[in-house]
């Protein structure tokens, strides 16, 4: 019966982050994000470190970030890793792993939703990037699906242009930016923009729900996506880690 019970919560986990169509694999380096979520790559370790979240209030400021600065196009053109990214003030919002702190540095959005679950996936996914004093990187992606509204429709009420001023976004309770539920995918990967490093540490959430026009708005400015295409798993697992705090 306990290893019963072991394999139903990661399912239950996994099932409710399901919703839209996936994307190819493309990379040849062993450790790549973004990944496509299979029920038999999830394992449960009661050895593994918990994730601890400590998220306060911050004004953020949304900017439009350009990957395309030197072409004489670039404010008529989407570039495929452009995106709108939310800066925190210093301090508002970290994360400890293992007993080493991460401070939350910004967080920013992707259409579709770069990972996937049996090869489908949300219309957007999140990314809250926190950096350690050495430099190491610790990601919480938090997929998006339609529903009620959230702090990210606050946050993205006003789109940043992409060649003009950033959008002044107050009082943001970082806190309300993840789900309720708990539950956590914990697995090694790398950025999903170039240059692409690994040794990313990655978790991944349950659906945060974000209204309708929130999405559209957002699909609107990205028309062709702002989503790298999922990468092998490469006999990596997904631990599942509950998150404390947050």
């Amino acid at each position: 019966m306990a290893r019963r019970g072991l394999i139903i919560v990661p399912l239950v986990l996994a099932a409710t982050m399901v919703t839209a169509t996936g994307g190819a694999a493309h990379s040849r380096e062993p450790t790549q994000s973004p990944i496509d979520v299979t029920f038999d790559a999830i394992r449960f370790d009661p050895a593994q470190p918990k994730l601890s979240v400590s998220y306060g209030r911050t004004d953020v400021e949304l900017e439009y970030v350009r990957k395309d600065l030197s072409s004489p196009t670039g404010c008529a053109t989407r570039h495929a890793e452009e995106t709108e990214e939310a800066a925190v003030e210093p301090g508002s919002g970290h994360v400890t792993l293992a007993g080493v702190r991460y401070d939350l540095v910004q967080f920013h959005f992707h259409t579709p939703a770069e990972h996937r679950v049996g090869g489908r996936a949300d219309p957007l996914e999140m990314h809250l990037v926190h950096r350690s004093a050495d430099g190491k990187l610790v990601v919480i992606g938090v997929p998006l699906r339609p529903g009620a509204r959230s702090t990210v429709d606050t946050v993205l009420s006003r789109l940043a242009p992409e060649c003009g001023e950033p959008v002044d976004v107050p009082d943001i309770d970082l806190a309300t930016l993840l789900p309720a539920n708990r539950l956590m995918l914990g697995y090694t990967g790398s950025l999903t923009t170039a240059p692409f490093t690994e040794g990313v540490r990655w978790y991944l959430t349950t659906p945060l729900t974000v209204s309708p026009a929130t999405i559209a708005r957002f699909q609107g400015m990205f028309t062709s996506g702002n989503a790298r295409s999922v990468q092998p798993l490469n006999g990596r697992n997904l631990v599942l880690t509950p998150r404390l705090g947050g």
